[in-house]
């Protein structure tokens, strides 16, 4: 059928085919569970007087004081009560950092690296999309954050989120060949999967776009007891849904939205339900380089 023809082939990304999450060979998590739990804990910072960023009210002409401070309470404030939480119940965290933190607060990033959590790259900065940049200069600053996190913070970071989760025709070509091995820009499975570059497999980790703050409170107006009760919900539903299928199940938090104290309230209910599953052995409660680390190290089942 020709190009121009009116059912003419869709264009593909070509990086995986399709393939039905109930046609795939079994295995399970660490520990004989089923069901995989993490928390995707985005700790960012914004440029002051432009660019991009989340905003609580209507944006005014720059500098935007309102929004960008109500940002900036996360890095203050929000991120340390969070860290708190995750101490409390002893919960492992993926900590996505842009690495522009090294410049304002590196004693956020260092409290994240004494606890042990995975540093995850995630731009230099929230202000800005990558899926705008050259082939060039997104290479460019994928490389740079790699080395700028080896550098001040003593590990390589294994996986990628890009900021805003934008990309370029190019992004997973770029990530793969500086050394990243997973990315969570692609949200469209429950299971880890791989995916075609042009210098081999970059692994796709689940990543959430609904069980996240930002289009949940933000843009949908979510209340937080809803929210918690959102995790909740899905946790129940997808332990269910585990039987069949090992899963995964992210929760995306951003500390100046979950990090408010009448929203960390209710956080604090929901990860105690989750944490009293893992007390159970009901999942395994992990992050997301264990995850990618675990598949990858299969025979392969795709």
């Amino acid at each position: 059928m020709s190009a121009d023809s009116p059912l003419a082939a869709l264009r593909h990304h070509h990086r995986f085919d399709y393939q039905p999450i109930s046609r795939r060979s079994d295995y399970t998590w660490p520990g004989g569970a089923r069901l995989a739990v993490y928390l995707g804990f985005n700790i960012e910072h914004f440029a002051f007087g432009e660019g991009l960023g989340a905003r609580l009210g209507p944006p005014s002409p720059e500098p935007d004081v309102l929004n960008f401070s109500w940002r900036e309470y996360g890095n203050r404030v929000g991120a340390w009560r969070c860290l708190e939480l995750f101490d409390a119940l002893k919960l492992p965290a993926g900590t996505l950092i842009n690495t522009a933190l090294y410049d304002h607060c590196p004693e956020l990033i260092a409290a994240c690296v004494a606890r042990g959590d995975e540093l995850i790259g995630h731009g230099h900065t929230n202000s800005v999309r990558q899926g705008e940049m050259s082939a060039e200069a997104e290479g460019a600053m994928i490389q740079a954050c790699r080395a700028r996190i080896e550098r001040e913070s003593g590990v390589v970071p294994a996986g990628w989120l890009s900021p805003w989760i934008s990309e370029s025709a190019v992004t997973p070509d770029l990530l793969a060949e500086a050394g990243y091995r997973y990315t969570l820009n692609w949200c469209h499975d429950d299971q880890p999967l791989p995916m075609r570059t042009r210098s081999g497999a970059l692994w796709a980790v689940p990543y959430p776009q609904e069980l996240n703050d930002i289009p949940m409170i933000i843009a949908r107006q979510m209340t937080a007891p809803a929210f918690a009760d959102m995790i909740l919900d899905q946790f129940d539903e997808m332990l269910i849904q585990s039987r069949a299928q090992p899963l995964v199940m992210g929760i995306a938090l951003h500390p100046y939205i979950v990090g408010q104290p009448h929203r960390l309230k209710h956080l604090r209910r929901a990860l105690q339900g989750l944490a009293q599953a893992r007390d159970l052995g009901q999942i395994w409660f992990t992050t997301p380089g264990k995850i990618h680390e675990h598949v990858a190290g299969l025979e392969p089942h795709q």
